[in-house]
């Protein structure tokens, strides 16, 4: 792995379509941007189509030649996770880069439209129902790759299936916590399963360190809390790498030609929190097959469905 490894070591994407969720904003924006400038044609995955296209006119002005499209995705509902795949298997028959990004953090308690707790039903379930859905175009396309977006916060979450909605006791930071070790999990998980299978399908995953985005404030912006939305913004002007750096792990992870079967990236700095992508090691404790194989089971009944590797 070259040590100072940038987006300027990204290989073309010409003729590869990717799939970058929450593009709008923060990571998932300069996963897009730097994709879609090496040729690939991206579909940014939002929430907000106002605040996708906002974004993907911002790359327009760098290169008015790139292929972006802005198609709607609220992962807070797995109708709407249904329906974006249904137009995708509309519109193409292969898939090269799924980039399950888009992630909220620290918020009040919410609840998806099915009830589930709003970050591991954002972070993590809807991910997995994504990749679940979008599965066949991913196997039949040569060289495709699916990254899952987690945190160093894995390190201090645990799977709570006694209560894996939180309905008792709500922590904010537990919960995210759950979801991002469900994330990272998942992507084991996976990649074991395509190891036992026929298929040639990279799972990795990647972390951003400390970076620079909207999140760490937008909990606070949620409760009405300015002063505590200015102070996180404060400290990531101070202290955090930028959003552009923090995607480096992402990345990597999609576009190296070294990433292997369930290889997790993140930056390669003091405690991972900044710097250059680098192969990282999870946090021991959390990870565990059976963990993950249960949680898998869990997933497909939550979600409805069989996800058949």
């Amino acid at each position: 792995m070259k040590k100072n490894w940038s987006v300027d070591d990204i290989p073309l994407q010409k003729g590869r379509i990717a799939v970058v969720t929450g593009a709008n904003s923060g990571l998932g924006y300069h996963t897009a941007l730097a994709l879609a400038l090496k040729g690939a044609k991206v579909i940014m995955a939002c929430r907000s189509l106002e605040k996708g296209e906002m974004a993907r006119q911002k790359i327009l002005t760098m290169d008015p030649e790139v292929e972006l499209e802005v198609w709607h995705l609220d992962l807070a509902s797995l109708h709407s996770v249904r329906t974006f795949a249904e137009k995708f298997h509309a519109y193409s028959n292969r898939l090269d880069l799924l980039i399950n990004n888009a992630g909220l953090m620290a918020i009040p308690e919410k609840r998806t439209e099915e009830g589930f707790e709003m970050q591991f039903g954002v972070n993590y379930l809807s991910h997995f129902a994504l990749t679940a859905q979008l599965w066949q175009p991913l196997s039949r396309t040569p060289g495709s790759r699916i990254i899952q977006v987690s945190s160093l916060a894995h390190k201090f979450g645990r799977i709570r299936f006694e209560d894996i909605h939180w309905k008792r006791k709500y922590s904010k930071w537990g919960a995210y916590g759950m979801s991002k070790l469900a994330s990272l999990l998942f992507m084991y998980e996976l990649a074991g399963r395509i190891d036992r299978s026929e298929s040639e399908v990279i799972a990795a995953a990647a972390h951003p360190g400390y970076a620079n985005t909207e999140l760490q404030a937008k909990g606070a912006k949620m409760k009405g809390k300015w002063l505590g939305a200015a102070l996180f913004n404060l400290a990531n002007g101070l202290a955090a790498q930028s959003a552009a750096m923090g995607a480096l792990p992402t990345l990597y992870a999609a576009t190296a030609e070294d990433v292997t079967q369930g290889a997790y990236y993140g930056p390669r700095g003091f405690m991972r929190l900044w710097g250059g992508p680098a192969l990282d090691m999870p946090g021991r404790k959390q990870i565990s097959d059976e963990v993950a194989e249960e949680l898998w089971r869990v997933s497909e009944s939550l979600i409805g469905a069989d996800f058949k590797v």
